[in-house]
């Protein structure tokens, strides 16, 4: 019986270098956005990636890059606070999203991100898809699903990405792979394939960089 679900598999060799090469060109920063009229012109295909924060976003975005320090990584959780938006190639916008569930930040500051994601999330014509991240130590948690059933109501396809693969047991994958299969079930816009991803390791990073360079 095939699972739902399924995590995605090793790219073949066109579709790696396919990847490489669009990660291997320009990718630059943009732009910092703090309001929906900053968005630049919705003119070419976008891909948005959203997550917990201290997820590993940054870190993650840094890996399927190849630059160290392109999206700025931090210990203090919540730290972007802005839509970042990122020129890859010539035809594509790579987006990191304000990361949510943070639980220091003052409520008014929690509460302008949350009205800026959801204005962005349901009102993007160019986004093709959103990546959400989640954290192979912990799972989906309720924050993930809000942002998943946002998704779900905008009809943004979304794909689940689990980050930091490397620091669970073998032995602790099925168990993480039946929770994330069995909220997933509940959310028709979810893509219907896992990526299982290590930044420090590099796991995942090609197979991700060959989704992207495929979605038109």
């Amino acid at each position: 019986m095939k699972l739902p679900f399924p995590l995605a598999e090793e790219p073949d060799e066109l579709s790696r270098e396919t990847g490489r090469k669009l990660f291997a060109g320009e990718v630059d920063f943009l732009k910092g956005v703090v309001a929906m009229s900053g968005l630049p012109a919705d003119d070419r295909i976008e891909v948005c990636f959203a997550g917990r924060s201290n997820v590993g976003k940054s870190s993650l975005i840094n890996a399927i890059t190849g630059r160290k320090a392109l999206a700025r990584a931090s210990n203090t959780p919540g730290r972007t606070q802005e839509i970042n938006y990122f020129t890859l190639g010539d035809e594509r916008y790579l987006v990191d999203l304000p990361g949510y569930g943070y639980a220091n930040a003052p409520v008014k500051v929690v509460e302008k991100w949350q009205a800026l994601l959801k204005q962005y999330l349901s009102g993007r014509a160019s986004l093709r898809r959103a990546f959400v991240l989640v954290d192979s130590r912990h799972g989906i948690k309720p924050v993930d699903e809000e942002i998943m059933t946002l998704l779900d109501k905008s009809a943004v396809a979304f794909q689940v990405v689990l980050t930091k693969s490397d620091k669970i047991k073998p032995t602790q994958l099925d168990g993480l792979l039946t929770q994330v299969r069995g909220k997933l079930a509940k959310h028709p816009a979810a893509y219907p394939e896992l990526v299982l991803t290590s930044s420090d390791k590099g796991d995942g990073i090609a197979t991700l960089r060959s989704i992207i360079a495929g979605i038109v």
